[in-house]
């Protein structure tokens, strides 16, 4: 133990880096998505697309810096990745779409809910009474399970309806190599070899993916070498009341997501994490949010699918965060390196991401085993009823496609209809002393 906690505070240089790198490539997938979608569904051209792309990678950096600086202000000072939410694209793409909005008012709609969530970030802090461990062990569970079916999709070689070629032999030869790959280096390997084994494994697994013919150089080759940003690229935001509404909707969404994830976080660095810690966070985000949208880009969350890679990693502070962020930024200015990371075969990065997102699933079930009684029925139900609803959500997302759009936004997210879930019934079964109760259970444990 005493090694390790050495190793984290005083590594090389070049450990530092590899380890930012391993963070990059375990949130660029869902970063680079996102981009893809909107600017298909919006039929922006080529260049607008190339822009999307490259702005989008530069601010997760500035907002993954913004959250991992931890000042008296903002930023909540825990190894954090930001990235575009997901939960964002549908209401973006409507917003583009509907008549007399377009692309400006998707923008002025992003600047106004960033402003919402800076201006009420002190009241969201709030909520750290609405996660008592049997919650907070919820969402984090319910994190993991809803990531499950998205790394086992990759592995398959991409979306099953989308891709001729899913679930082929040599996809997935390459997806579980590379998750035996990582499962072996943590079973035989110490100390800085172990703590990158995800890296490793997706650049072996990228190798042997060229050596079968399944990496395609031509991005690399077409990618420029400098790419310039310029605010309102897309024209002056417009503001319209049904869009900003939307979108505030869609920051509640993200900051209760990003609550889950705090928390998660804090277990693993051993950090308390009180109301003061969560205003600051949610400050960042509203900043990130607001540069979003003057950059013509996204709104940004803080990404679930690092929390794994931290507790894999075991290096858990925030220089390597730095590092990630600052090559965020490097990667939106020179869409050459984008494109080195955008030969990752899908079904290599898959086989990586069950290993990640499967220890995300795992600390939220040791969570709930070490803070919450279990003996008890009502805690039981609350776990069981919680990740049922979010697992439930994420394999059939059309269940809530008749409610109205307003409700949809808020139903729609496995993790967001879990949490809510465990959130309410925590509240019917235990109160807002839930908390309060759980902590003096525990003083008396450890005391007895």
């Amino acid at each position: 133990m005493e090694r390790e906690r050495i190793f984290q505070h005083h590594r090389h240089p070049l450990k530092t880096f590899s380890l930012g790198i391993q963070h990059v490539l375990a949130m660029y997938a869902g970063a680079v998505i996102v981009p893809l979608i909107v600017g298909g569904a919006l039929n922006f051209t080529q260049a607008q697309l190339t822009y999307l792309i490259a702005i989008d990678l530069l601010a997760c950096g500035v907002a993954t810096l913004l959250q991992v600086w931890g000042n008296r202000f903002f930023g909540i000072g825990l190894p954090v990745m930001l990235g575009c939410a997901f939960q964002a694209v549908s209401p973006m793409i409507a917003i583009g779409l509907q008549d007399g909005m377009g692309v400006s008012a998707i923008y002025g709609a992003i600047i106004a809910s960033g402003v919402f969530v800076f201006l009420f970030a002190g009241l969201f802090g709030k909520l750290i009474a609405l996660f008592p461990p049997v919650v907070t062990g919820s969402v984090v569970t319910i994190i993991g399970v809803t990531l499950i079916p998205v790394a086992i999709s990759d592995l398959g070689g991409g979306s099953p309806g989308e891709n001729p070629d899913f679930g082929s032999p040599l996809n997935l030869v390459l997806g579980f190599g590379v998750m035996l790959f990582v499962i072996l280096m943590n079973r035989f390997a110490k100390g800085f070899p172990r703590s990158i084994s995800v890296l490793l494994g997706l650049i072996i697994g990228t190798l042997v993916a060229a050596l079968a013919g399944k990496v395609d150089l031509t991005p690399l080759k077409e990618a420029g070498w400098f790419h310039a940003i310029q605010p309102f690229y897309f024209g002056k935001p417009t503001f319209h009341a049904s869009a900003i509404l939307t979108m505030i909707l869609v920051a509640i969404v993200s900051v209760a997501e990003s609550t889950g994830v705090f928390m998660a976080l804090g277990k693993i660095v051993d950090k308390d994490i009180t109301s003061k810690d969560l205003t600051r966070g949610y400050r960042a985000e509203g900043l990130a949010i607001i540069l979003g949208g003057i950059f013509n880009s996204f709104p940004y969350t803080t990404y679930s699918q690092n929390v794994g890679l931290v507790q894999m990693s075991r290096v858990k502070t925030r220089d390597v965060i730095v590092v990630a962020g600052g090559l965020l930024i490097l990667i939106g200015f020179v869409p050459k390196i984008a494109a080195l990371t955008q030969l990752v075969p899908t079904s290599v990065l898959g086989g990586a991401m069950i290993a990640l997102f499967g220890l995300v699933l795992s600390s939220g079930i040791r969570m709930l085993g070490d803070q919450v009684d279990l003996n008890r029925h009502e805690n039981l139900l609350i776990i069981a009823c919680s990740v049922g609803m979010g697992l439930g959500v994420t394999v059939q997302p059309d269940i809530f496609d008749r409610l109205p759009a307003y409700l949809r936004i808020l139903a729609d997210n496995g993790i967001v209809a879990g949490s809510v879930t465990a959130i309410v019934m925590n509240l019917l079964f235990n109160g807002l002393g839930g908390r309060r109760k759980a902590e003096a259970g525990a003083k008396e444990a450890e005391q007895g």
